[in-house]
């Protein structure tokens, strides 16, 4: 599997970052961060390649290189509202771009709370293309007690979205 991993905005990075941390090792990673993402500097997995954001010629921003999965973790509500406008202006826009002309799986996680009507109606036009719209919303039935517990639940159910097998929560028995 290919998947791209996209880093947009300022706050929750964190839950990117893990979300790389914890994918299977088999799996083919290509990384994006927004300028106003810190940079990922370090990560132990073995299949990754980091993509500069500038760069709209990266071999992930055409539809011949055949990724399967584009994640947008955290989605800044900018970064969403130029995917449903069709604005394809850095790698992180192209690449969502690309993952709906080519019909393929696209997740973004948008970060901000609440959500103005306008961001509404950007995921509702988005849902209705098929994308994936996960909010890092917790699921209280997890029984969480740590924050790291919650993290593991989140990203637990986006790879459950993505078809990704996990253990990473507990399961509603």
């Amino acid at each position: 599997m290919k998947l791209v991993v996209a880093i947009t905005g300022a706050s929750g990075i964190e839950l990117g970052k893990k979300f790389i941390q914890y994918l299977p090792k088999h799996i083919e990673i290509h990384i994006i961060t927004s300028n106003n993402a810190l940079t990922v500097n370090h990560f132990e997995h073995q299949n990754i390649t980091l993509h500069d954001n500038s760069n709209i010629a990266a071999s992930i921003a055409s539809g011949s290189f055949q990724v399967d999965v584009t994640v947008i973790i955290p989605c800044s509500m900018n970064t969403l509202a130029k995917i449903a406008c069709g604005i394809a202006d850095n790698l992180v826009t192209r690449t969502a771009s690309v993952a709906l002309k080519e019909q393929k799986k696209l997740l973004l996680a948008p970060r901000e709370m609440p959500f103005s009507a306008i961001a509404l109606e950007n995921m509702e036009k988005l849902a209705k293309l098929n994308v994936i719209i996960a909010p890092p919303v917790m699921g209280y039935y997890s029984q969480s007690q740590t924050l790291d517990d919650m993290e593991r639940f989140l990203i637990g159910k986006w790879y459950d979205v993505l078809g990704i097998k996990n253990d990473l929560y507990e399961r509603w028995h």
